[in-house]
């Protein structure tokens, strides 16, 4: 699958020709392609088989995972294993200090179709957030609305966002911890107008592999942390913990990543999944023929 020649992608121009390399490559190529598989990204509609292929809004934000996003989705189109138009999209929200000009210049040279969409959402959150908040949830939120604006201005019907495994295990434990819930991302999501799915193809990738990838393309990197509103935050917290597992137990990440895709309701405690009330024994010499047990579908 992955290229003997130079009959690639330009965004994989210069790629190391290292063994290690291209094990890291074909690696992340598999584990995408896996996600998108498994999930159901490609929409079919049986109903008119000659329809366009459905157009996806890629999020850049010109960190490593949405390089390594951007990458991987152009390197299986250019394979012919993902029948879909990709737009590449960054929003500018207008951070200070944010370098403009490199995912422009980067998209026109790697001939990426692309919108650079501008809105001034940072001093929305500045304002409206008080002192001493981080401006996450805020500024997470206004971002989201105006990619799914533009999704809709560019006829496309699904956003596609960068956050891996990691992103994934994180919000699972912030949500145990702080939320008092059992939930994460989604690897694949309905808007709530119903009018817009939303895709993580990147949900079975390692962000340890996305920081190699990065890296050793020389992706123009953007740091994450212009607002300055990084610091102390409980998902750092959360990421220190798990690093720590991970370092006294290597693999303790995957484990518990493959935990989230081995759900078992009738070993947890919520009765909207499960229904305990109607569970029922049998006589013992019925066992053998009981076959069922009741649930919530």
């Amino acid at each position: 699958m992955l290229d003997d020649a130079d009959d690639i992608h330009p965004l994989f121009y210069g790629a190391p020709k290292t063994t290690e390399f291209k094990k890291l490559r074909k690696r992340i190529v598999q584990n995408v392609r896996e996600a998108v598989e498994q999930y159901g990204m490609i929409e079919r509609d049986a109903r008119h088989p000659d329809a366009p292929p459905a157009r996806w809004l890629v999020c850049l934000s010109g960190g490593k995972d949405s390089y390594t996003l951007l990458a991987v989705l152009h390197e299986l189109k250019w394979r012919g294993l993902l029948p879909v138009d990709l737009l590449a999209c960054n929003l500018d929200q207008g951070q200070p200090g944010f370098p403009a000009t490199v995912l422009p210049e980067f998209l026109e040279k790697m001939g990426v179709p692309h919108r650079i969409e501008y809105q001034d959402t940072y001093s929305i959150v500045v304002d409206k957030v008080p002192q001493g908040r981080t401006y996450c949830a805020l500024c997470s939120r206004l971002r989201r609305g105006n990619l799914y604006r533009v999704a809709r201005e560019e006829g496309c019907s699904a956003v596609v966002l960068g956050h891996h495994r990691d992103d994934i295990l994180e919000t699972f434990f912030m949500n145990l911890f702080h939320g008092g819930r059992l939930a994460t991302m989604p690897p694949k999501l309905v808007n709530e107008d119903g009018d817009l799915f939303v895709y993580r193809p990147l949900a079975h990738v390692a962000e340890s592999d996305c920081e190699k990838f990065a890296r050793a393309m020389s992706y123009p990197i953007i740091p994450c942390d212009l607002c300055g509103s990084q610091d102390g935050l409980q998902r750092q917290q959360v990421k220190a913990i798990l690093d720590g597992w991970e370092k006294n137990s290597p693999g303790r990440r995957q484990v518990m990543f493959r935990a989230l895709t081995n759900a078992r309701p009738s070993h947890l405690l919520d009765n909207d999944l499960f229904d305990f009330k109607e569970l029922f024994t049998q006589p013992k010499e019925d066992a053998e023929n009981l076959t069922d047990i009741p649930r919530l579908r």
